[in-house]
């Protein structure tokens, strides 16, 4: 956890980006940041296949249940 500094108009990006996602602010950010590192290291996949990458990764963990 921490801060990170961004140009106050990528802010207002990821502002009215996180509104139309339903995604807080520092959601969408995170999202960003995510998908960006990704990229970097996946530079022959698509925007799409990061996603389902990213989609399997979450399947992959065991999911946390509520006791009943």
């Amino acid at each position: 956890m921490g801060i990170v500094k961004i140009d106050d108009l990528l802010h207002e990006e990821a502002r009215r980006a996180s509104t139309v996602m339903c995604r807080s602010i520092n959601a969408q950010a995170e999202f960003w940041m995510t998908i960006g590192m990704l990229a970097e290291a996946n530079p022959t996949f698509s925007f799409q296949q990061i996603v389902q990458m990213r989609l399997a990764a979450t399947q992959d963990r065991p999911t946390h249940q509520a006791a009943a």
